[in-house]
C-alpha cells in the first residue's frame, strides 16, 4: 500500500503520542516533532507507511534511550487476553465451524493496537467484533488452501493480539512459522512476547528482521524471505503487515479491522470493518 496524503498527519499524532509515553521530558518530544516534521517533505508517497514508520521509531529511541516504550502496556494486554483465552478457546470448541469461529477470534484480537491511538476494551470490543459480518470473506479459498498447505508462515502484528491468533494456530491442525519482529516497535510480539505467550509451544518462532511496524521485504532477514516466498500458506495480521504487503506477488489471507479509513479505502470496504482477504497478484 502506498502512502496516502491522511497518512502524514498520522506520522506525526503517532511520534508524539509514543514519545510521551517514552519520555516525560516535553523539550525531548519536541525535538522529536521537530525531526519527523522535517522529514515528511521528503516522504515518498509511493513508500508504504512502516517504511515511514521505521524512521519514527527508531529516532524515538535514539532521542530518549528508551528502546521498548510500550513494554508496559504491552504486558497489561497480553495479561488481559490470557485471562480471556479459555472463555475465547471454549466458544471456539463449542462453534459448529471450529475453524471459522477461530479466524474471527483472530480478527477480533486486531482490536488491540496502540499505533491508532483509539481507546479500545479488550473484551468488550472482541465481543462485538465477533458479532459483526466480515465485509470481505474469502474463507473458502483460505479452506482450500489450509488442506494442501505443508508450509504455513503466520505473520503476527501485536502483542495482545497473539493471545488470540494462539487460538487460531491450535485450529490449524498443522505446523506453523509464528512470524515476530525483531525489536520492540510499538506494541508489536518480538520473541520475548511470543515465548511469555506460549505460541513457542505449538508454532516454531522466527523473527522476520523486521525493525518496522510492518513487514517490509527488502529490509527483513534473507532466510525469512526465502521461507515467504516458499510458503504454501501466509496468513498476514493487522494494518502494518498490510500496508507493507498488499502490493507483494504472492498469494497472502490478510486478517484486520479496518482500523482507519486510508486502509479502509485501500480495501473497499468502511472502517471498522473487518475482513478475511485472498490477495494474489
Amino acid at each position: 500500500m502506498k502512502t496516502y496524503l491522511e497518512c502524514l498527519p498520522c506520522f506525526m499524532n503517532q511520534a508524539l503520542r509514543a514519545g510521551r509515553i517514552a519520555t516525560e521530558d516535553e523539550t525531548i518530544v519536541k525535538k522529536l516533532l521537530n525531526e519527523v516534521g522535517m522529514m515528511i517533505p521528503k516522504i515518498p508517497m509511493e513508500q508504504s507507511p512502516p517504511e515511514t514508520g521505521t524512521f519514527i521509531y527508531r529516532k524515538i529511541s535514539e532521542l530518549t534511550g528508551n528502546s521498548d516504550p510500550y513494554r508496559q502496556i504491552k504486558n497489561t494486554n497480553i495479561s488481559k487476553a490470557l485471562e480471556l483465552y479459555p472463555k475465547f478457546k471454549k466458544m471456539v470448541l463449542e462453534s459448529e465451524d471450529c475453524l471459522l469461529m477461530a479466524i474471527r477470534i483472530a480478527i477480533a484480537g486486531n482490536i488491540i493496537d496502540l499505533g491508532t491511538g483509539k481507546k479500545f476494551d479488550i473484551e468488550k470490543d472482541i465481543d462485538k467484533v465477533l458479532h459483526q459480518d466480515l465485509a470481505i470473506f474469502h474463507y473458502t479459498q483460505f479452506k482450500e488452501k489450509l488442506e494442501k498447505a505443508n508450509k504455513i508462515l503466520y505473520i503476527a502484528d501485536n502483542a495482545g493480539e497473539a493471545v488470540f491468533d494462539k487460538i487460531l494456530i491450535e485450529e490449524l491442525g498443522k505446523p506453523v512459522h509464528f512470524i515476530v519482529r525483531e525489536i520492540p516497535v510499538i506494541n508489536d510480539v518480538t520473541m520475548k512476547e511470543a515465548k511469555i505467550i506460549g505460541i513457542d509451544r505449538i508454532a516454531n518462532v522466527i523473527s522476520s528482521g523486521s525493525l518496522a511496524p510492518g513487514t517490509i521485504l527488502k529490509n527483513c532477514d534473507k532466510n525469512f524471505v526465502e521461507m515467504f516466498r516458499n510458503a504454501d500458506l501466509i496468513i498476514s495480521k493487522g494494518q502494518g503487515n498490510y500496508e507493507s504487503l498488499s502490493n507483494e506477488a504472492e498469494e497472502i489471507f490478510f486478517l484486520l479491522k479496518a482500523k482507519c479509513n486510508v486502509i479502509a479505502r485501500d480495501l473497499g470496504v468502511k472502517e471498522n470493518d473487518i475482513v478475511l482477504k485472498y490477495s494474489k497478484k
